[in-house]
């Protein structure tokens, strides 16, 4: 029975081995990271070039530039083709700025030197159960925002890059035709709203934000064709929100905070939705047990950087309870996101 195993098992790597693996991940990260900012995703959208090519075009170093691209090769993230040419694979096309999916600004946001830094201090988070970012930084990351206006920038670009990914699913699964007046809860540029008010064309919308987000939403918006449709709105949701709408869109909101400043965003929602409105937040679920699940990644970038978690079903229908809502359905959508819908 033991020669069994060890023989159909030949081809599994050894636990230390695998582990070693995972430990060189920070670095897989960063070449990604790299290669975006640098476009080179972008610029095999063509064809495959030598490494020269993508060199002198991207002022980098020729040699450096080959030994990321080859060790992202290895993970399946671009493919050498030749000796030093290299071409797209399915991973990589999703590093390129033009296509629908393109997850390329998240990428970007994920190898910036602050939110990096906040990584470097998780144990912080662990030992105090406070963000890292607090530590790191001296203040929030929604203040920080407000003082730092090229990452602020970054943000939402990766904000905007994600939603182009998530919307079309989010439509797709969820039946909006007795939304008459929608509200999109901290809704940066509206990409989110853009999309649902085009497939639901009896539908008006309400764009509510920080003034400085606000601020940049009007040129997406008329690009989407929806301008005319969407009153902008500016202010703070933990003192109120728009009223008089039928639903209440929340994408990537909820997570961001602790169940106190939750409950209290949702409260201001119940207060001025219409009667017989809904609240919908967009969520990754939490799932039980050893399921591996991009949630619970998220879950630690939450830990270092807000007072907010990723949660399971029960959690959120605790959530939803204890602000006078009821959890009616989860929804899921073919993103790795779900819409959880609440009524009062």
């Amino acid at each position: 029975m033991i020669q069994h195993n060890n023989a159909s098992n030949a081809d599994v790597p050894p636990p230390d081995a695998v582990l070693m693996q995972m430990l060189s991940g920070a670095l897989l990260q960063q070449a990604i990271c790299v290669v975006a900012k640098l476009g080179i995703a972008d610029l095999l959208a063509a064809k495959p070039r030598t490494i020269n090519e993508l060199a002198s075009t991207t002022k980098t170093h020729e040699a450096s530039l080959y030994r990321v691209l080859r060790a992202l090769a290895g993970a399946g993230i671009f493919a050498e083709t030749a000796r030093h040419t290299f071409e797209l694979t399915p991973l990589a096309t999703v590093l390129r700025s033009d296509v629908p999916n393109s997850i390329c600004n998240f990428a970007i946001l994920m190898g910036e030197n602050w939110l990096w830094r906040n990584y470097g201090e998780l144990m912080h988070s662990v030992t105090t159960g406070g963000p890292a970012q607090n530590h790191v930084h001296g203040m929030g990351s929604f203040e920080f925002f407000t003082q730092n206006a090229a990452a602020s920038a970054v943000f939402n670009r990766a904000m905007t890059g994600l939603s182009q990914a998530v919307a079309p699913a989010i439509v797709e699964s969820y039946d909006f035709s007795a939304v008459r007046k929608l509200v999109d809860i901290a809704g940066g540029h509206g990409l989110l709203l853009a999309e649902i008010l085009k497939a639901n064309p009896h539908m008006q919308g309400v764009l509510f934000d920080l003034p400085s987000v606000i601020e940049g939403a009007g040129a997406l918006l008329e690009k989407e064709g929806v301008r005319s449709r969407v009153e902008l709105a500016s202010g703070d949701f933990f003192k109120s929100v728009p009223a008089g709408a039928d639903a209440y869109v929340m994408k990537h909101i909820i997570h961001d905070w602790d169940d106190e400043h939750s409950i209290r965003i949702l409260k201001n929602i119940g207060t001025a939705m219409n009667q017989g409105g809904k609240v919908l937040i967009i969520e990754m679920i939490v799932p039980e047990g050893n399921k591996p699940s991009p949630a619970k990644a998220m879950d630690l970038q939450m830990l270092i950087m807000e007072s907010g978690k990723e949660r399971t079903k029960e959690e959120y229908r605790r959530l939803l309870e204890a602000a006078g809502f009821r959890l009616t359905r989860i929804v899921p959508t073919k993103s790795p996101y779900s819409l959880i819908e609440g009524e009062c």
